[in-house]
């Protein structure tokens, strides 16, 4: 639905059926990724009483190609010091941990984890803690990593008359909209920009009262894009405070 579409029925639900809405936008998906190489070395030993937990996982953390927004676990250890009915277990750990990124709890791209090397207990080791340890390691070593946040990038295209052309390019800068491009076309002008998602929320609803109703735009998605420094902050700041009111 459109947001004119939305802003009718909440509009009704209020007036006809007396139910106050709590409205905000839409959640953009976001993702983590990383732009270095970080090692990892992590123990995770546990004793309670009867049989406890041990496990060790050594590796590395790091980016894949520019464009590859894979996760992949590469399995590069030499003899037993991770006996082989362990290693499945490492692998899920590893990619339990990148669905919840550390910096905004969201799912991590574009990475590589390597492991290397390791040790068991023949006691205490099992398949949980191989799991574990591989979780915590891997969250330990993203944020060594010079972790990133991206943000999907969308192909817009926004179709207004010409007189309304450089009210078009004025509301895509001020959404901190790259411009790509603009065809003429007989009547009208189609101006072309890459655009981030989290900045197109309301963009109907400015463009028509800009050009008169006239206006009309679509949009496709294009890319995921790293955040801007001051945007990264402001995500984390909100991820923290939802955590904390969590907690509560």
């Amino acid at each position: 639905m459109g947001e004119l579409h939305l802003d009718i029925y909440v509009e009704r639900m209020k007036r006809e059926y007396g139910v106050e809405c709590k409205t905000g936008e839409p959640r953009v998906s976001y993702r983590e990724t990383v732009t270095a190489r970080a090692e990892f070395n992590y123990l995770h030993k546990k004793q309670s009483g009867g049989a406890g937990q041990f496990a060790r996982v050594i590796g590395h953390v790091e980016p894949l190609e520019e464009g590859n927004t894979d996760f992949e676990f590469v399995n590069a250890c030499v003899g037993n010091n991770i006996p082989p009915e362990y290693l499945p277990a490492c692998e899920k750990g590893f990619k339990e941990a990148r669905s919840k990124g550390a910096q905004i709890g969201h799912p991590v791209q574009g990475v590589r984890v390597t492991l290397t090397d390791g040790q068991a207990h023949s006691v205490d080791s099992s398949e949980m803690a191989f799991k574990l340890a591989a979780g915590y390691a891997f969250r330990t070593a993203f944020l060594e990593a010079r972790p990133s946040i991206l943000e999907p990038v969308m192909k817009v295209e926004v179709m207004v008359p010409h007189e309304f052309q450089g009210v078009a390019i004025a509301l895509i800068n001020k959404r901190k909209g790259q411009l790509t491009g603009s065809t003429p076309h007989d009547v009208a002008v189609s101006v072309e920009a890459d655009v981030p998602l989290s900045s197109m929320f309301g963009f109907s609803t400015d463009l028509r009262s800009a050009t008169q109703g006239k206006g009309e735009f679509t949009m496709e998605y294009k890319a995921h894009a790293p955040v801007g420094g001051d945007v990264r902050r402001e995500l984390m700041r909100r991820y923290e405070a939802e955590r904390r009111e969590e907690k509560k």
